[in-house]
């Protein structure tokens, strides 16, 4: 199904062996395509024993499994590539000049309290790059560790 330009996505990414969806409470997402139904947020809850959520409302966003790289630079200090991340959405398509060069990235939010988590690798323009397309960046500083990390 198509989208407006500059719409966001409901979700990105649903991880294999992850607890099935539930509905949360929650003000719904960023526009009227969310996920949303009926004015109650869909949010996805992981089952793994180490979980990252967002640092501001506590809902799961990914597995440590899906880790692929912790030696990145967010916006504001060290940050995760992830292959896979859940209860987001996205913001528009941009070009954005990194320090790898020049990415074609979208924000991503926590689907439940909108916070800015990180960004979306759309588009590599440099061939080294290219593995980062459709991979996930979460901000170190925007997200907290749940479950058994021993």
């Amino acid at each position: 199904a198509a989208r407006a330009p500059g719409a966001p996505e409901s979700r990105a990414g649903q991880r294999p062996g992850a607890a099935g969806p539930e509905l949360g409470e929650g003000g719904g997402g960023r526009s009227p395509s969310s996920s949303a139904s009926m004015g109650r947020l869909f949010k996805q809850y992981l089952n793994g024993q180490r979980i990252y959520s967002c640092s501001n409302c506590r809902c799961h966003t990914s597995d440590h499994d899906e880790i692929i790289s912790k030696a990145f630079q967010g916006r504001h200090g060290r940050a995760y590539l992830f292959s896979n991340v859940v209860n987001i959405t996205l913001g528009p398509r941009e070009d954005r000049l990194l320090i790898t060069g020049l990415h074609t990235v979208s924000d991503i939010y926590c689907s439940c309290c909108q916070q800015v988590l990180g960004w979306k690798y759309e588009q590599a323009f440099e061939e080294s790059q290219k593995y980062k397309e459709g991979k996930f960046i979460i901000e170190k500083a925007k997200m907290v560790k749940e479950g058994n990390w021993q």
